[in-house]
């Protein structure tokens, strides 16, 4: 019996279901057009990596449907999906910045990712904001890259919130 690592079933599952989906969409998609060659239409190639796709994709799904241990893939499935909640971290960072600000938003999302994988100590957490702060400096003020100033700026004195905006 072959060794079958985990995640295999649920990488074969989730690769067919993508390869069906997509030889569904070919007919919304792609052209066949009337009096030209079969080689010279632009939905040949595609339609023949998605039938090859499909096909393959099925044949692998039955093989390690027959050959696996479902807990195994389930478990890691859940490291799959747990990982996607680093995804939604930046999501919120980037939805911050429109709102508070680069220089906020980069010090609490760094100081909350720091308390979330594990520091707890005041020292590390110090260490983490003082990064980010770094960070900013770096890429905001002597880099001088374009990010758009947050919404709280507009809040701030005339002279402070041109400095903030330019600056952090």
């Amino acid at each position: 019996m072959k060794n079958i690592k985990s995640g295999e079933l649920l990488f074969a599952l989730i690769f067919f279901i993508t390869s069906a989906f997509l030889i569904s969409q070919l007919p919304d998609q792609v052209k066949w057009f009337k009096n030209t060659k079969i080689t010279s239409q632009p939905a040949l190639w595609c339609s023949i990596g998605l039938i090859g796709m499909t096909v393959f994709g099925f044949v692998h799904l039955i093989l390690n449907i027959r050959l696996n241990n479902l807990t195994k893939d389930l478990k890691e499935g859940f490291i799959w999906v747990r990982s996607i909640e680093f995804a939604l971290w930046f999501l919120l960072y980037v939805v911050l910045v429109q709102y508070i600000g680069y220089l906020f938003a980069t010090c609490i999302i760094a100081f909350c990712l720091s308390y979330r994988v594990g520091y707890r100590k005041k020292t590390m957490l110090l260490s983490s904001v003082l990064t980010a702060l770094s960070i900013v400096l770096v890429f905001k003020t002597f880099l001088e890259v374009k990010i758009p100033g947050g919404i709280i700026y507009e809040y701030l004195p005339d002279t402070l919130r041109n400095f903030m905006i330019l600056n952090f």
